[in-house]
Parts: C-alpha cells; sequence; structure tokens
C-alpha cells in the first residue's frame, strides 16, 4: 500500500537521518541542555529575528498544545479556537485533561476571526454572572488550520491586534508550518514571531523523525516553561536528538523548500481529480487536499493508497483527503496520477 493519509506516514528527510547518523557516537548531557540543543535554539532565534524568544523542545503536538495553554492561562481561564481546532476534536481532551476549557468558535474555511474573538470576550465580560463564566484569556489558531487553508498576513495581524488589545495571548499552532511557510512567503517566521504569544515550528510532519520546536516570546509564558514540561512528562532524556535534528532541517532553508516540494506534488494531485471532473470539499494550496468523490471511486483508490475518510457528502458521495509530505516519493505520486487518470 502507498500512504498518502498524513505526513508522518514516512521516517524523516534523509538529511536528518544523516545528522543523527553522524552524531550518534557523540555524549552529551540530558534533557535538550546539550550543545546540539543550543545551537538550535539560536539559528531559530535568528531565523525568528527574535533574540529574546525562549524555545523549547517536546516530542509531539500535542504536548506543545497543552504545555503552552497551561502555562499561559490561570485555572478559571479558557482558550478560543475554531470548532475544527486540532485541540478541539483531536487531542481526547488532552487540554481540558490541564483544567482548561476549551471554548469553540463557527469557523469560515477553517479560521476564526477577530471579530468572533471580540464578540466572545465581551460576551463573557458584559455578563452580569461573569464570574460564573469560563474567562477566555488565549487564541488558539494553527496555521496550516486543520482544513489546511492558510491565514493571510492581514487575517493574523487583526487576531493580534485584538487579542492585545483585550489582554489575551495568541498561540499558533504549527505542526504543518514547513507547509504554510512555503505556500505564503508572506508569512515567515519574523512576523509569525511578531503577532504571537507562542507558536511552535514542526518537525514531526516536517521532515523529523519527531520533535517539535515551541518559540515563545511572551515572557509571562515563558516564565519556568521546563517545569511544566517536566511535571507533564514531555522532558526528553536524550534531548540532543531535537537539536541535531533541527539543525539539519534548518540549514540553507532545507525545511521550507522540502515542504514547497510536497506543496507541488500535493497541487498536481489535485488537479488530476479535478481535470477528472471532481469537485474540491475545500480549496487548499498546501499539502494537504480535500476531494469529493463518488463511493466507488473511493473503493478503487483503496485498494492500493491509503488515504483519509473525510466525511460523508450524500449517499453516493464522500469528502476524503490526501497528504504529502517531504518524504512523500515522486513516483508514488506519479503511480497516483496514473490512477486517477484511469477512474
Amino acid at each position: 500500500m502507498i500512504h498518502f493519509e498524513c505526513d508522518y506516514a514516512c521516517g524523516a528527510h534523509p538529511a536528518v537521518m544523516q545528522a543523527l547518523m553522524m552524531s550518534n557516537e557523540e555524549q552529551h548531557c540530558g534533557y535538550s541542555e546539550d550543545e546540539c540543543c543550543e545551537n538550535a535554539r539560536q539559528l531559530i532565534r535568528q531565523l525568528c529575528q527574535s533574540p529574546d524568544a525562549a524555545v523549547h523542545f517536546v516530542v509531539g503536538g500535542t504536548q506543545a498544545n497543552l504545555l503552552v495553554i497551561k502555562a499561559g492561562l490561570r485555572s478559571f481561564e479558557g482558550v478560543l479556537c475554531a470548532d475544527t481546532g486540532h485541540i478541539n476534536v483531536h487531542e481526547t481532551g488532552a487540554v481540558e485533561a490541564t483544567g482548561h476549557k476549551v471554548l469553540p468558535l463557527p469557523p469560515v474555511d477553517g479560521k476564526i476571526n477577530a471579530q468572533q474573538v471580540r464578540e466572545a470576550v465581551m460576551l463573557q465580560r458584559e455578563d452580569a454572572s461573569h464570574e460564573h463564566i469560563v474567562r477566555p484569556a488565549m487564541v488558539y489558531i494553527s496555521h496550516p488550520t486543520e482544513i489546511g487553508t492558510l491565514y493571510t498576513r492581514e487575517e493574523l495581524t487583526a487576531l493580534s491586534d485584538t487579542c492585545h488589545e483585550l489582554g489575551l495571548s495568541l498561540f499558533v499552532d504549527g505542526a504543518r508550518l514547513g507547509y504554510g511557510l512555503a505556500a505564503d512567503e508572506q508569512v515567515d517566521l519574523p512576523f509569525l514571531a511578531s503577532v504571537s504569544d507562542a507558536f511552535y515550528i514542526g518537525g514531526t510532519k516536517c521532515g523529523l523523525l519527531f520533535g517539535e520546536a515551541i518559540v515563545i516570546t511572551n515572557p509571562a509564558i515563558a516564565r519556568d516553561f521546563r517545569y511544566h514540561i517536566k511535571q507533564r512528562g514531555a522532558m526528553l532524556a536524550k534531548g540532543r536528538l531535537f537539536g541535531v535534528q533541527f539543525e539539519a532541517m534548518l540549514k540553507d532553508n532545507l525545511y521550507v523548500e522540502a515542504s514547497r516540494k510536497a506543496n507541488r506534488q500535493a497541487q498536481q494531485i489535485k488537479q488530476a481529480f479535478m481535470d477528472k471532473g471532481y469537485s474540491l470539499f475545500c480549496d487548499t494550496v498546501a499539502n494537504q487536499i480535500f476531494i469529493v468523490l463518488p463511493n466507488e471511486a473511493i473503493a478503487a483508490l483503496k485498494e492500493k493508497y491509503v488515504i483519509t475518510y473525510w466525511g460523508k457528502v450524500d449517499e453516493q458521495h464522500a469528502a476524503v483527503r490526501l497528504v504529502t509530505s517531504v518524504c512523500t516519493r515522486d513516483e508514488d505520486v506519479a503511480a497516483l496520477l496514473s490512477d486517477i487518470a484511469a477512474l
């Protein structure tokens, strides 16, 4: 079977594997306090043009999400997000398990906007019984979103301005950030560092074996962050593995360029479906595509490919998701394009 259901089905980019092999016999201290991790931190600060940012490494996105949210909220506060947001639907209540309520908002094209945030905040503040209602104090978004769409520079600026005017923090989930950066160069690392209080550079879905780099520009969230990491079981003993991988993937813009190739592959696949007359569930420009297909076409593809069922459209049709990654092989894409043409 050929896998197009997610962007972490493969191992890692060859440059990452080579770096891991080259460093395998080195000895370092543990818990990300080694030279490799410090070099990676300095590189990330330089790329973000944020010399004072705190940079921390964890294994996966759920760890990153719950840690930042836990560190950024008081016990009676909650986090606003799209009702399709990863923390709301795909993390088994991980945020709620830290004691904080997720406050979902209805998205448009997978995104929430500044006006929705303002209305939600004022609804709580102006309620006569506001002390009985969880107080919104953070906004969580992902870039790209759960359905592969991208926030524009203007949308992110408006969200940031509104959050900071109202005293909220803005947190950007970057699990697929490489693909977002490659698809829209106006939203780059320095810009994200300037508009958000915290975001993370996703590695697991963008060429690393594992690992996310959390970048925190708000000192209130950064304070005592390693205590949160340890308490939540997220402090990796062999932390040097984070540093080695991020150094390799961020060198010479490889993180973005490898993601750009994956985006091109996904867009080739999208165009092949459209050329056959199939409609889009939603339009995307990065590495996730969502297509509405007849049930028989889905069954035919599943004989050879692993794809994600996204939802029923009607009795004869369903939406499916296909995803490419920095490790997707050109020959697998070519095979899929041929089989789409034959549907």
